[in-house]
C-alpha cells in the first residue's frame, strides 16, 4: 500500500476521526490503509494493552483456539493477521510440522520476530508480510488457518474467507477468534460501558495513541457480523460445520469450521 495521510505540524493525522467513527467503519473505501496505519501506531504497546484490558484472558482465548484445532505433528499452520505473533507462538507450542505467521503491518511483524527468537518450544515460526485477501500461497498448502481479532479489520472479509478456504487442504480447519457481545443484558450493558468509555481512554493513554485505534475497536465490533451471521458467511465460503465457542461470558467467541474431505469440493463463487 502506498501514500500517507496528511499531517499538521509534523503530527500524523488520526486514522479514524470522530466523524469516521460515526459511520460504519467497515464501509470506508480506504479501510485497509487506515487499519494498517492504526496498527503501525500502536504496535509498541499492543501486547501490554491486550493483557491489561482483557485481564489476561487473551492468553486463555488463544490457548482455547489452538486446542479446538487439535493440532498434530503432521500439520502445517498459517496464522493470518498474526500481529505481534502471540497466537503463532501458541500454535508452535502444540508442535505442528510448521507454523507461519502473516500480517500486513511491518511494525507488528518486527515485534513478532523478536519474540520468536527467544522461544525454544516447538518449531520456530516464520513470519511474512502479506495480505489476507491475496495470500501468497498455492492451493491446499495448510492444514490449519487461524485469524485472531483480524477478520473484521479486513477490507473484504468474504474475499479473505475464500482465500482461507483455498489454501486449506481437505479436512483442514479454520479457527477465528473475534470479540462478541455478552448475551446477558446486564453484562452487555457493563461491557458496553467498558468498551466505549473506559478502554478507549486508558488504552490510548498507555500507547500514546493519536490514531483513533482504540475508539475504532468498539465501533468495529458493534458494526460487524453477529456470531450467527458470521457462521452463515463461513458456510457461504465453503467452510463447513461451523461451531461457536463463547468464552468469558461471551466477550470473545471462537469459531471453528472445516473443509470437506473431498479435494474437489471447492467453495461456491470462490474468488
Amino acid at each position: 500500500m502506498t501514500g500517507t495521510m496528511p499531517t499538521t505540524d509534523n503530527v500524523p493525522a488520526a486514522a479514524w476521526t470522530p466523524a469516521d467513527l460515526s459511520r460504519n467503519v467497515h464501509a470506508a473505501p480506504d479501510k485497509a490503509r487506515r487499519v494498517q496505519r492504526m496498527f503501525a501506531a500502536i504496535a509498541h504497546r499492543y501486547d501490554l494493552n491486550n493483557r491489561l484490558h482483557s485481564l489476561g484472558q487473551d492468553v486463555v482465548w488463544r490457548r482455547r483456539a489452538v486446542e479446538l484445532c487439535q493440532v498434530t505433528s503432521a500439520d502445517d499452520v498459517l496464522d493470518v493477521a498474526c500481529g505481534t505473533g502471540d497466537l503463532t507462538l501458541a500454535f508452535a507450542c502444540a508442535r505442528p510440522n510448521s507454523v507461519l505467521g502473516l500480517d500486513f503491518t511491518a511494525e507488528m511483524l518486527d515485534i513478532a520476530r523478536r519474540k520468536s527468537s527467544h522461544r525454544r518450544d516447538g518449531p520456530a515460526p516464520s513470519f511474512v508480510l502479506g495480505d489476507a485477501m491475496n495470500l501468497p500461497f498455492a492451493d491446499a498448502t495448510f492444514d490449519v488457518v487461524s485469524i485472531a481479532w483480524g477478520i473484521r479489520n479486513v477490507a473484504d472479509p468474504r474475499r479473505a474467507l475464500h482465500e482461507f478456504r483455498r489454501v486449506l487442504r481437505p479436512r483442514g480447519r479454520l479457527v477465528v477468534l473475534e470479540f462478541s457481545q455478552p448475551r446477558a443484558r446486564w453484562l452487555r450493558w457493563l461491557h458496553q460501558i467498558y468498551m466505549q468509555r473506559i478502554m478507549p481512554v486508558t488504552a490510548a493513554f498507555i500507547a500514546a495513541d493519536r490514531s483513533g485505534a482504540y475508539r475504532y475497536l468498539p465501533r468495529s465490533v458493534e458494526t460487524f457480523f453477529d456470531p450467527d451471521q458470521f457462521c452463515g458467511l463461513l458456510a457461504e465460503c465453503g467452510l463447513l460445520h461451523a461451531t461457536q465457542h463463547p468464552m468469558t461470558f461471551g466477550v470473545c467467541t471462537a469459531f471453528l469450521a472445516h473443509v470437506s474431505s473431498s479435494a474437489s469440493d471447492v467453495a461456491p463463487d470462490a474468488q
